[in-house]
């Protein structure tokens, strides 16, 4: 059985799923190909109920800094029976129903590319005028000898999780170990974090990594940086790490954090030509091409695995599809962890200005600098940094640790993808009081 669309899309992620109803809206005729649920990774095992799940303890602790605020009831059924609803109970039925609606083919299964304009999905074969790619990614698993003899977690077992474990040994402290080491800290569960390098989120500034060390330690989470582990097992009931020079660590689950790689297995793209990259990824142009007609967009493209760049690349994609002159620009991506304190960042870090030959300087502010933070709650801080190139005096970067950095961390996603002077960042007025009134300080602070 063979049928023609103007449009498949493999894969139904954030990515696959702008695609997929901006095509439409195109009026071209569009098919979904899906090998697990329409969603993706992050509507089911990731973003939504993770995030889902962190806002109960995070509402507690909040209320703790309140002066005169009881903490409330944490009643874990009801949480998780919330998780579900968000997670609409793993079951995709009303999504594919709401996309075939809409006049788009919904198809479940494997997609393998065949050769260039046609798909094969089980004995169907699809002949497709475009194709675009966006399959996302899965857990890189670390060379850990005997880890995948044991029933370790990954993101997907920890926040689809029933019953709260004793113990946990979290391996990475990347932003999903840190998001997953704190939620299951603050439901109970002992916790330990093993790092292999120096501080945790050492993609970011030094400073974000001890300020975030500091909040877990508070919650009562052991961290063990430069600690790289060698081999893993089970014993019993328990999971057993060992760690470089004969350490052991127990507990009842190892929940595995050390990264995602791009999800390309079977695919079929050497017969379009396509070479990955040594990530594993596929390369594609500022267009988002990655071959003639086709188009690969989401984590899949290894630029910057986050829900919203994918979007953003199926936006770019689907406005070159549509004829415009589209390119995207990642220098203003925002990067959030969405742990107690938030961490949000943007643009380069002085490292890696350093690296492009930028002459950067920065500046920086404490949160108690301004009223939001004592209002807030008492006993709440944090910290903001500001980065500038001398030359051309606007920001290439920023980050923030602090209630809500994430929501407040867009006036510098805003300045550093506009080029805004700092003369006029200095000179822009913020509402008092508000957490963006500590730009300020950090931006007076730049010695330019």
């Amino acid at each position: 059985m063979s049928s023609r669309y103007e449009a498949v899309v493999i894969g139904s992620g954030p990515a696959g799923e702008t695609a997929a109803a901006k095509l439409a809206k195109e009026d071209l005729s569009v098919a979904l190909i899906e090998r697990e649920l329409v969603g993706g990774e992050c509507a089911y095992w990731a973003c939504i109920p993770s995030k889902t799940l962190l806002r109960p303890p995070e509402a507690r602790a909040e209320a703790a800094r309140v002066a005169g605020i009881s903490e409330p009831e944490a009643r874990w059924q009801e949480i998780v029976a919330y998780r579900n609803y968000m997670v609409r109970d793993l079951d995709d039925s009303g999504v594919v129903d709401g996309y075939e609606k809409r006049g788009m083919t919904v198809i479940k299964g494997s997609a393998r590319i065949v050769d260039a304009g046609r798909v094969a999905v089980g004995d169907q074969e699809i002949e497709a005028e475009r194709i675009v790619i966006a399959t996302g990614s899965e857990p890189q698993l670390p060379p850990v000898d005997g880890l995948g003899s044991i029933d370790y977690w990954t993101n997907r077992e920890a926040t689809t999780l029933d019953r709260v474990p004793e113990d946990v040994i979290v391996l990475g402290g990347g932003p999903v170990g840190i998001e997953l080491g704190q939620m299951l800290r603050r439901y109970g569960a002992g916790v330990t974090i093993v790092e292999a390098a120096e501080r945790l989120i050492d993609r970011e500034d030094p400073r974000v990594g001890e300020l975030i060390a500091e909040a877990l330690a508070d919650d009562g989470i052991e961290l063990r940086l430069v600690a790289r582990a060698t081999a893993a097992r089970a014993d019993g009931d328990r999971q057993v790490l060992e760690l470089e020079g004969g350490e052991e660590l127990s507990a009842e689950r190892i929940v595995v954090a050390t990264g995602r790689r791009p999800r390309t297995g079977e695919l079929g793209l050497e017969r379009l030509g396509i070479e990955l990259g040594e990530r594993g990824e596929i390369p594609v142009d500022e267009r988002c091409r990655a071959a003639e007609r086709v188009w690969a967009i989401g984590d899949v493209t290894g630029v910057s695995m986050f829900t919203h760049t994918g979007t953003y690349q199926a936006r770019i994609a689907c406005a070159d599809i549509a004829g415009s002159d589209a390119r995207a620009d990642y220098r203003a991506i925002p990067r959030v962890v969405f742990s107690d304190p938030e961490i949000a960042a943007v643009g380069l870090t002085m490292e890696e200005a350093s690296e492009r030959g930028i002459d950067a300087v920065e500046g920086r502010s404490d949160l108690s600098r301004v009223a939001r933070a004592a209002t807030f709650g008492e006993g709440v801080g944090g910290e903001v940094g500001v980065m500038a190139d001398r030359d051309t005096r606007t920001l290439v970067g920023a980050w923030a640790v602090g209630p809500l950095a994430g929501e407040w961390i867009h006036q510098a996603v805003l300045a550093v993808k506009a080029e805004i002077p700092v003369e006029v960042l200095r000179d822009t007025v913020a509402q008092f009081p508000t957490f963006s009134e500590a730009f300020r300080p950090a931006l007076e602070d730049l010695e330019l």
